[in-house]
Order: structure tokens, then C-alpha cells, then sequence
């Protein structure tokens, strides 16, 4: 029965997809329907994408080949509304039988329920009607055309276009551009009337976007009005605009040569009933006042009734006592008496006391200064806005991790701002996390049985907090601040139990637009390890191993319980029987490596972990804004840690311990160097399609104090953000069969690229690989599998392939990929490609937003 249904619903479904794809079906008769655009520009074809999106209509969308979002607006009934009132006219006895056991008001309502409107509505509104052409369109897309290429110098062109008609309301439009030679720049002269606009034009002369010999683009005069301005406006010329500069071409006399000239006229400005023109001033800044408690849609304040303390030639104003050091707010302007009127200056001011977050976007005006008989001086007004100084936030998230099947996490934030009156921020979070997971011990079954709960204190600073004045490294047009922040959590049930200490200082500074530094002067990370008996419980993949060579070597049975090596104690004798100096049990050298690498493994992940770190990190992108997809972003990370703790424990003659390392505080402290790239590119395919990749390297090295990394600055491979194909941690290292249940080593290769395209609304698709793995190098590893030895080592590259549904929120995506093994290097021989291709081996990897 079940078979039948399904047999019937599919052929149904295959019936309607059928009809909708009839791709005019809703074409009107006399009408086309339009399939393509041929643009050939001198008798050549021209695919280039910039000049296709001059066209005004497009084909419909299709991927690979089928119009998906037309077929499913073909499937939609435009006049549902209308077809259901005559179901019941046609029919009125139909009518009269339901409203006996439905009420007339509700079979009326009938009419607008999902089925009947509803998924009706949702077609029309996910699908695409179809593009009909239309001359009007066609005759635009013409004239763009030619606009084009007459600003890039083809002042000759001609344009014109036909309708090829294809199959029945079908048809393409031919569009033929014929340029002409093209018009190159030849004599150029300027006329600026103001004198000292003159001057100021001939210092930056050289960096013109119009030369002599250049081909005409009218791109090249809009960019030269925008310099010029913003040279002018960068040296006191307040009242300048783009409008005042003005380009006469002829074209006349020189074959296929333009004379430029460049008229900059004098400042006009309404008097009365008149116009009056005069040369422009050049003005310096004559004072520079700053209202600190500012309250907007009221009157201004003025010197006379607020209290003015003055401050480095600043004046600033309150209603009552200042409430900030001067210093604070001063540091944070680079308008100063004395300097030129300047558009950067005011910028840099506004982002810089924006960045201080203890006020509202600024406002700075400026007046002429009424005490100046020149008339060429400027006052400066600096309108702030306080912030209030305490401020709560809350958040609740829900996740989905590694070790967490579900969680649920919140956290409550308290913000002090102004703490020391330096506009310095407090902020105090305190966080919990409660989760279930089906990997970790729980004998009392209980749902949520994962639990973490934290304090983090972070003091921001809005400059460099250093014992020395870092002005000329780093000045204040970088927007630097120093961040020192401490953080506590305790974990329960999370793979060992957890007490987690943190600290760290922060320095970052930003040296250019959309470039950022950050330098941690220091970074400690103590991780004390509470229930390490817990150990074969979680990392479950060791115990098997170990509890199956425990069987097959037939050790004690005072080591046993129901069958299966007692954790801990069993574990530990039957580890101690094998690898003590006269072994009680002896066994094979494979399996004895074995064991080892199992006892060193746990030795590692439960040792308790002092690391104390600098790095520095620096990252650049040329996105402009979130909506911004043809960019790169290039990220690189330097880290070392261990070598203050090394100094320390040079100087205190500490002792080796048994494992020939030297203690702090009673703990071996880590020691290493790390190293991590990143690159990110988007391209932009348009109409909704991205071609996006990713790049990534990384390696941590030990050395001197430790030979190997701790866990929480290793790597791992596979997840929903890397290799989809394999569950994060599964996959490595090396060509080794993922023998452990939380794999990872210090070297990381990878690269991801993944095109993404829309179905139709919010609902959108990728198709993707990703390549990588992880190795060990230069560690106490010694399997030869999981070592890199060289380019012959990239062999052992994993490859996964897949596809993914996303859902755009707006503000998040939610992320829905399948993922499958295409080469897996645990394989052997031709096992390698394809094996387990198919989707009862594929890996479903849930995500928020995209992996890069």
C-alpha cells in the first residue's frame, strides 16, 4: 500500500513539473519570450559581465540549464481567488452540501487557506514571471550601450538591435555596437581664477588622472574633480565643491584628439536678493570647543551658560562639573587651533570619539569666526552626546558542537562606562551553558548532562596603556586602544571537567581603512584538569583498542569487570604491565607502540596546561559592507609562548622534573612558536552566484620546555566549517584511520572553494570542495602515517565534495551541507576515490552563517 502511494505521488509531482515546464505558459499571446542577449562590439562577441549588465532585461534565471523560479510561477494560479467563488457558482448544490457542515463564513473563508491561496501565493512570490520583451526596454539597454563606450572616448559610436525570433513566443535580441576610433587626450590647460587655489593645485599636479596621450573616459574627469576637492577641502578651502570645477572639451581641429581645459571658478554665495562672487579664503581653525553633555533637539549651548575649563587651546563646556579627564576627549581630536580647516581632520575626530563608546555619534560643525577681521578664520563646535553610564545586556543562544548534541547558552553583560573618568569601559559578563551529549559517560541518563559556567572581567582603554610613549609607532590616527581582560569558567562533563583561567593585554590599532593589528603583549591560559579518571569514558576509540589487546593478551582478571578492562584502574595496571622496564606482559612491537602511544596520548590531554603567550596578528579585507561580494581578506598569526616562563625558571635554578622538563608553580609550562595564513576571495558572478575560496596554513612547533603542543592550540580536521566531507576531529592525521576520538597535531593544510547561487527568495544552494588535513612535525609523534616528511606527505590530502541548502535570515544563515568522502588517504590503494560516495555515508553538518 505504502509503495502505491509513494508511486502516485511521484507521478503527480513529475505531472506538475511537466506542465510547468512549459516556459510560456503564461507568455501573452503576440508576445516573446526572452532567452538571450548577443551583444557584438565591432563584429566580435562580447561576454564581458560589465557589459552585459548595461542590458535593462535579462532571461529568466535558470541553474544548469532549467528555469527553476519560472517553472514554479507557472505553477502558480494567479486568479485563485476567483477560480474558487466559480467552483460554487458553476456549482451551487456543491455550495449548499458543505455550508451544512461548515458554516457559510468559513466555507468562505475556505478560499484564502493555504491550499487553496496559499502555496499558490508562495509560488508567485518565490518564482520569476516570465521576461517578456519589451521595446521600450531594448531601446534603453541600446542608449546605455552607447553612453558606455562614448565615455570611455568613442565619441563616434552608433548602436542598434533586432529581435531574432527563435520558437513560438520565443526569441533573442541582437545588439551591434560599432565604436569608431577611439578620442585621446592632447592639450591641457587649467583657469583657476583664485589665486591661491592655484598655487595649492600646482603642489599635487603630478598625481592628475588626466594626462596628455590617455584615452578619453569620463570616469578619469569625475575622479579628477573628486581629488582636487578633497585637496582643496584638506587645506582650508571650507566653502569648496565638486560643482565649482568644470571641463571644457573640444574636439574640433586634431583628429581623434581632445583639448581639455579645466575652469575652477571663484566662490558665489546668495547676499540678499543678489548673487555675490568673491575669491575663495583659505581658513585656519581659530578656537575649538567641545560640549560634553550635549542633549540634541534642544538649544545649543553657549560659553555663558555652561562652566568652561580650558584645556591645550581646547575649551570644553558643561552643564556641571566635567565629569572626564580633558586628556580623554582631547587625545581623541585632531582638530587643533592654529591648523587649516581640514575634511580628514574631521573624520579621524568623529571615528575616534565614536570609538570611545562612552558617547553617541558626534556632531561637529563649523562657523566663521565673527571675531576675525580677515574674515578667514573658523570656529570649531565638538557636540557630544554622553552615553549612559551603565548598561545591561542579556543573550540566549542555541547550539550545536563536537562534543555538545544540543546546547543552550546565555549570558548577562554589564557595561560601566567613564569607570575612571578617562573614558575607559568595565565590562563584567557572566555566562552558563547547559547541554546534552550522547558521547560522554552518563550513568544516570539524564538529558542534560553537559554544564559550563564562567565570569570574564574586560577593562578597555582608549589608547596604548604602555610605560612609554608609543605616539610615533603607533599615533592616534590608527585609533589605538588597550584592552586587559580576565576570565574564569569551570566545565562539568566536558570531555574531562575543566577549570579554565584566562588573561590577557591587548593591544590593537588600526593602521589603515579596513586594515586592523592586535598585539597581546601577554596571553596566559592556566587548564586544570579535575576528572581525569574520567578519561577512557570520553575518549572511548582508545579504550576499545586498549580494552581488545588487554583481552587478547590475557591479562589479569583482578583487571576485569563483566568482561571489559575496569576504568581506571584495569586501564592503568594493564598499561603499567606492558611499558614498566621489566614488562609483566609482554607483547608484540606494534601492539607495544600501540599502548604507548595510547598511555602518551592520555599523559598529554590530562596534564594540566601553563601557557603564557605574545602574539601578534594582523588582518586586511577590501570589503566595503556586508553586502559586498567580490573581495579578499588576508589574515596571518605569530605566536610564541614559553619564553618568559623559561627566563623565570633560568633565574630561579628550577630543577628538572622526571620527564626532563622544568616546573613553574609546579607545572611544566608549554613552550612553542605557531604560525597561521589565511585568504580569503569572492567573486561576484552576479544575478545571486559567488564563487568563494579559502586558503589556510598553520603550524606550532615545540621546543626547549615541551615536545609536543597542548590540545587547546592544536588542530583539527573535518566540521561544518572545514572539510565537510569528515565529523570535525575524524579526519588525521596524516593517512591514519582516525584511530583516535579527538584527533589533532600541529600542522594544518586546507583550501575550500564553494560556488553559491539562489533558488529562488531566500533559499539559497552551494556545490563544494574542500581539500586538507592535519599532520604532527617535529613533535614526540613517531608514527610514520600521521608524520609530515615532505611534498610526498601532500599525498595524504583529503578531499570532500558536496552540496548545501542556506536560509538567509538577514541577519544569519542557517546552513544545512552534505558532505562526502571523495578522497580519503586512510584508504588503501584504489580504495581511495569514491568509496564511500553515497548518502548513507555522507556527513550532515549543520551551521550558523557561511564557513568563510
Amino acid at each position: 500500500m505504502r509503495n502505491t502511494v509513494t508511486k502516485i505521488s511521484l507521478f503527480i509531482l513529475i505531472g506538475l513539473f511537466i506542465s510547468a515546464c512549459n516556459t510560456v505558459k503564461k507568455v501573452p499571446d503576440g508576445k516573446k519570450l526572452l532567452t538571450k542577449n548577443e551583444i557584438t562590439v565591432n563584429s566580435k562577441k562580447e561576454k564581458a559581465e560589465n557589459i552585459q549588465n548595461l542590458i535593462y532585461q535579462k532571461p529568466n534565471t535558470s541553474l544548469l540549464g532549467y528555469h527553476l523560479r519560472l517553472n514554479l510561477y507557472n505553477l502558480a494560479k494567479l486568479n485563485h481567488d476567483s477560480i474558487y467563488k466559480a467552483k460554487f457558482i458553476n456549482h451551487p448544490e456543491k455550495y449548499r452540501r458543505k455550508s451544512k457542515w461548515l458554516s457559510a463564513k468559513q466555507v468562505n473563508r475556505l478560499g484564502q487557506s493555504f491550499w487553496y491561496a496559499g502555496i499558490h501565493d508562495f509560488l508567485r512570490d518565490n518564482g520569476e514571471p516570465p521576461v517578456i520583451i519589451d521595446v521600450k526596454s531594448t531601446e534603453k539597454s541600446s542608449k546605455r550601450l552607447k553612453s558606455y563606450y562614448f565615455n570611455n572616448g568613442y565619441f563616434n559610436v552608433t548602436t542598434r538591435f533586432q529581435t531574432d525570433s527563435l520558437k513560438l513566443k520565443k526569441a533573442k535580441i541582437k545588439y551591434s555596437v560599432t565604436t569608431g576610433n577611439p578620442f585621446f587626450l592632447d592639450s591641457l590647460k587649467t583657469t583657476i581664477l583664485t589665486p591661491a587655489l592655484d598655487s595649492l593645485y600646482q603642489t599635487r599636479k603630478l598625481t592628475s588622472f588626466i594626462k596628455s596621450g590617455k584615452q578619453y573616459k569620463t570616469e578619469d574627469f569625475e575622479n579628477e574633480r573628486s581629488r582636487i576637492t578633497t585637496h582643496f577641502r584638506n587645506s582650508g578651502v571650507y566653502y569648496f565643491q565638486p560643482n565649482y570645477i568644470n571641463f571644457d572639451i573640444d574636439t574640433l581641429g586634431a583628429k581623434h584628439k581632445a583639448n581639455v581645459d579645466m575652469k575652477i571658478n571663484n566662490y558665489s554665495f546668495r547676499e540678499g536678493d543678489s548673487t555675490t562672487t568673491v575669491p575663495f579664503k583659505i581658513y585656519k581653525i581659530s578656537e575649538v570647543n567641545i560640549y560634553t553633555d550635549f542633549v540634541p533637539n534642544k538649544i545649543k549651548p553657549t560659553a555663558t551658560d555652561t562652566i568652561r575649563t580650558v584645556y591645550l587651546n581646547f575649551n570644553l563646556f558643561s552643564s556641571k562639573k566635567l565629569k572626564y579627564r580633558p586628556k580623554s576627549i582631547t587625545d581623541a581630536i585632531f582638530i587643533a587651533k592654529g591648523n587649516l580647516f581640514s575634511d580628514i581632520r574631521t573624520t579621524l575626530s568623529t571615528r575616534y570619539l565614536n570609538n570611545l563608546k562612552i558617547f553617541n555619534y558626534p556632531s561637529i560643525q563649523y562657523t566663521p569666526d565673527p571675531t576675525d577681521s580677515i574674515g578667514n578664520s573658523l570656529i570649531a563646535n565638538i557636540y557630544l552626546t554622553p552615553r549612559k553610564k551603565y548598561s545591561f545586556g542579556a543573550s540566549l543562544d542555541l547550539s550545536h558542537s563536537t562534543i555538545q548534541d544540543f546546547g543552550i547558552a546565555g549570558s548577562t553583560t554589564l557595561s560601566i562606562r567613564n569607570i575612571f573618568n578617562g573614558a575607559e569601559t568595565l565590562e563584567i559578563a557572566a555566562r552558563g551553558n547547559i547541554g546534552s551529549s550522547k558521547a560522554l559517560a552518563n550513568p544516570n541518563d539524564r538529558f542534560f548532562n553537559v554544564t559550563e559556567y564562567g565570569l570574564d572581567l574586560k577593562l578597555n582603554f582608549p589608547r596604548i596603556f604602555m610605560f612609554f610613549n608609543t605616539e610615533k609607532i603607533i599615533p592616534k590616527s590608527m585609533i589605538p586602544s588597550t584592552t586587559l581582560s580576565v576570565g574564569i569558567a569551570k566545565q562539568k562533563n566536558i570531555g574531562l571537567d575543566k577549570e579554565n583561567f584566562t588573561s590577557a593585554l591587548s593591544y590593537n590599532w588600526t593602521p589603515k581603512r579596513n586594515h586592523s593589528a592586535r598585539l597581546d603583549l601577554f596571553n596566559i591560559q592556566y587548564v586544570k584538569n579535575i576528572n581525569i579518571g574520567n578519561y577512557f569514558k570520553v575518549y572511548n576509540s582508545s579504550y576499545k583498542t586498549l580494552n581488545n589487546l588487554a583481552i587478547s593478551y590475557q591479562a589479569p582478571s583482578s583487571y576485569f569487570s563483566d568482561g571489559n578492562l575496569i576504568i581506571d584502574s584495569g586501564a592503568n595496571s594493564f598499561i603499567n604491565d606492558v611499558l614498566s622496564a621489566i614488562p609483566a606482559i609482554t607483547t608484540n612491537e606494534i601492539d607495544r607502540k600501540t599502548i604507548s602511544s595510547i598511555s602518551e596520548r592520555r599523559r598529554r590531554l590530562t596534564e594540566n596546561n601553563l601557557i603564557f603567550a605574545s602574539n601578534f596578528s594582523f588582518a586586511k579585507t577590501t570589503k566595503n559592507d556586508i553586502k559586498d561580494e567580490n573581495y579578499y581578506a588576508f589574515k596571518t598569526k605569530v605566536e610564541s609562548a614559553g619564553n618568559f616562563l623559561s627566563l623565570v625558571a633560568r633565574a630561579s635554578k628550577q630543577l628538572k622534573n622526571q620527564n626532563g622538563n622544568k616546573n613553574i608553580f609546579g607545572l611544566e609550562y608549554s613552550q612553542y612558536i605557531k604560525g597561521e595564513i589565511e585568504y580569503i576571495k569572492h567573486w561576484d558572478l552576479s544575478r545571486k552566484k559567488v564563487l568563494a575560496f579559502r586558503t589556510f596554513t598553520g603550524i606550532a612547533i615545540p621546543y626547549g620546555n615541551a615536545n609536543s603542543i597542548p590540545f587547546s592550540r592544536s588542530y583539527f580536521a573535518g566540521g561544518s566549517n572545514d572539510n565537510r566531507g569528515w565529523q570535525a576531529y575524524s579526519l588525521g592525521p596524516g593517512s591514519t584511520n582516525s584511530i583516535n576520538d579527538f584527533n589533532e597535531a600541529n600542522l594544518k593544510i586546507a583550501a575550500s572553494a564553494e560556488i553559491r547561487f539562489n533558488f529562488f527568495g531566500q533559499f539559497n544552494g552551494a556545490l563544494f570542495v574542500d581539500s586538507g588535513n592535519i599532520w604532527n612535525v617535529l613533535d614526540n609523534v613517531k608514527d610514520e602515517k600521521a608524520v609530515f616528511s615532505g611534498l610526498k606527505s601532500l599525498s595524504n590530502i583529503a578531499v570532500g565534495s558536496g552540496f548545501g541548502f542556506r536560509y538567509d535570515l538577514n541577519f544569519f544563515v542557517i546552513r544545512l551541507d552534505f558532505g562526502f568522502k571523495t578522497y580519503n588517504p586512510a584508504e588503501i590503494g584504489n580504495k581511495k576515490w569514491f568509496r564511500d560516495y553515497n548518502f548513507a555515508n555522507s556527513i550532515v553538518n549543520i551551521g550558523i552563517n557561511y564557513p568563510f
